[in-house]
C-alpha cells in the first residue's frame, strides 16, 4: 500500500509539473508568439531544469501542440455549456463562441502561432490528440452553422467552411490588439465591434451602441 501511495504521489507531481509547463507555454505564446519563445525560457519560467522539461516534452513543437490541446479542451468545455442551453438558437451559440474566443485573446490566454511554419504544422498534423480535439470543435461548429443556414440566420449563399474558417480567424484577429493598443474603447466595446463586423458586415444594417 505504501509503494502504491508513493507511486500515486509521484504521478500527481508529474501531472502538476506538466500542467505548469503547459500553462507557461500558453502564456508565453500569447505574449511573445511561437518564433520568439524558447524552450530555455519555458524551463526558466516554470523553475525547472531544461532536462526535466524534456522528460515531458521533447521539442518546442510538442510544447506548442500541448498548449493548443489545452485551448481546444477549454473550447470543448465551453461548447458543452452552450449545448446544454436547448432554447439557444444556432446563431446565438455561434456568436457566443466568437465572443469567447475574443475574450480569451483579450485576457492574454490565446496561443499565438505562426500562419506558416512547416515544422510546427507537421508536428500538429501528426498529433492525434490535437487532431481529434480540433475535429470535435469543427464538427460541433459545423452542425450549428448548418442549422443556422437552414433557419436563414446565416447567409445560405456562403459555403459552410467559409463561415467556419471565419470563426476560427477570430481567435487570432489582429484588429483586436490594434484597438486595444489605441486605448479608445473598453474590452467589452472591442468585442462588440468585432462581433458586429463578423456577423453583420460593414454595410451598416445593424445598429451598434458604444455608450
Amino acid at each position: 500500500m505504501r509503494n502504491m501511495a508513493k507511486g500515486s504521489f509521484k504521478v500527481q507531481v508529474l501531472q502538476a509539473r506538466e500542467g505548469a509547463i503547459v500553462a507557461s507555454v500558453n502564456r508565453l505564446l500569447a505574449e511573445k508568439g511561437y518564433d520568439a519563445m524558447t524552450v530555455d525560457e519555458v524551463a526558466a519560467d516554470v523553475g525547472i531544469a531544461k532536462a526535466s522539461l524534456y522528460k515531458h516534452f521533447t521539442s518546442k513543437e510538442e510544447l506548442a501542440a500541448a498548449a493548443m490541446i489545452r485551448l481546444l479542451d477549454h473550447a470543448l468545455a465551453f461548447l458543452a455549456t452552450l449545448e446544454a442551453q436547448p432554447k439557444a438558437t444556432a446563431l446565438e451559440r455561434l456568436k457566443a463562441v466568437a465572443r469567447w474566443t475574443l475574450q480569451v485573446q483579450l485576457a492574454g490566454e490565446m496561443p499565438a502561432l505562426p500562419a506558416q511554419n512547416s515544422t510546427l504544422r507537421a508536428a500538429l498534423a501528426a498529433n492525434k490528440t490535437y487532431l481529434d480535439r480540433l475535429m470535435l470543435v469543427s464538427d460541433k461548429l459545423g452542425e450549428w452553422i448548418t442549422a443556422g443556414q437552414k433557419a436563414s440566420q446565416l447567409n445560405r449563399k456562403l459555403p459552410p467552411e467559409l463561415i467556419l474558417y471565419t470563426l476560427f480567424a477570430r481567435a487570432c484577429d489582429p484588429v483586436l490588439s490594434l484597438l486595444k493598443a489605441g486605448g479608445k474603447y473598453s474590452d467589452e466595446q472591442i468585442v462588440d465591434l468585432l462581433l458586429t463586423t463578423c456577423f453583420d458586415g460593414l454595410c451598416g444594417h445593424a445598429k451598434l451602441r458604444l455608450a
